[in-house]
């Protein structure tokens, strides 16, 4: 027995764009696909205000994508999936989005392929002690929560000065970015300050909410590494930042497990476009040797069929 590797025929790739343009989104979910021999990639990308965003399109460029169609939401999945008289339905569907993207693309799953994680909206979870810089902290928030007023942003520490700390920063720096309405939507609707003192218990909550993005920003982040079962990606001490990885740089992709997906799934990669087809070649000798198992086994599930197409190859009907 062996298994042949195989790229899949057809892929779409969802880039968000209604609201802000991710070109780093393009590169993420089509490089991978390119790398594992997809030969048909199309990206569907909703368009801002009715154009679509020239860095979007010049990454489409540079990845040698055919086919953009400018639409988005869960029309554009059903599109994708399912296909209209203008776009040839895809094999699967990849990349990230809003709920309600997400939710479309659970929809179609079955008829078509979708990533093993829910991909969307956007979560971060920062561990942080009495040594954190609480300005650093509140920045890495707020670039979480300025990706989606639905974005989770939760901070834990065993030092409650330096939780209020952050929240008083939080305030202030809101103010200076441009999306400051969506950042302080999500924090305040979806942001968490947690107080713990046990680290035991930090652990459990980081592997019940199995966050997209976690922040060791702590001294000791070394003990808490083999405890950590649930995570998308896990930025390692308190230069590690997460809105790096958010563009690759450190070597990861962005395409990442949220809404707890990472108890049993990982970020995007090039095995999410390829499947295996198997392969069995057994000889009269080998079907000698284990055909007996298989008779044992069928006729105690009530298969005869099953039984007697064995039995048949070894002369025993």
């Amino acid at each position: 027995m062996k298994y042949k590797y195989v790229p899949l025929e057809s892929v779409a790739i969802y880039v968000p764009g209604s609201k802000v343009s991710y070109p780093s989104s393009v590169l993420m979910c089509t490089i991978p696909a390119i790398v594992a021999g997809v030969k048909r990639i199309v990206m569907i990308n909703p368009g801002y205000k009715g154009k679509q965003n020239a860095a979007v399109l010049y990454a489409a460029r540079k990845c040698k994508i055919k086919e953009i169609y400018s639409i988005g939401g869960p029309s554009a999945i059903a599109a994708a999936a399912y296909g209209t008289k203008s776009i040839k339905p895809v094999n699967k569907i990849v990349g990230p989005g809003n709920s309600y993207v997400a939710s479309a693309k659970k929809e179609v799953f079955g008829d078509i392929g979708i990533e093993a994680m829910t991909a969307g909206p956007s979560e971060v979870l920062v561990v942080c002690d009495n040594k954190s810089n609480p300005t650093w902290l509140a920045s890495d928030l707020i670039a979480q929560a300025e990706h989606d007023s639905l974005a989770q942003c939760i901070l834990i520490s065993k030092d409650k000065n330096i939780l209020n700390k952050t929240k008083n920063e939080i305030f202030k720096q809101l103010k200076d970015i441009s999306r400051s309405s969506i950042a302080k939507k999500s924090l305040i609707m979806n942001g968490i300050l947690i107080y713990e003192k046990s680290e035991k218990k930090i652990v459990e909550i980081i592997n019940k909410v199995g966050p997209e993005h976690l922040e060791l920003n702590i001294k000791n982040y070394k003990s808490l590494i083999p405890k950590i079962k649930n995570a998308g990606s896990i930025c390692l001490g308190k230069y590690a930042v997460m809105a790096m990885t958010d563009y690759g740089v450190p070597g990861t992709n962005h395409v990442l497990p949220t809404n707890t997906t990472s108890k049993y799934s990982s970020g995007l990669s090039v095995s999410e476009f390829i499947k295996k087809i198997s392969y069995i070649n057994l000889s009269k000798k080998g079907i000698e040797s284990l055909g007996p198992s298989v008779i044992t086994l069928a006729t105690n599930e009530g298969l005869d069929g099953h039984a007697k197409s064995i039995k048949k190859r070894l002369g025993e009907l």
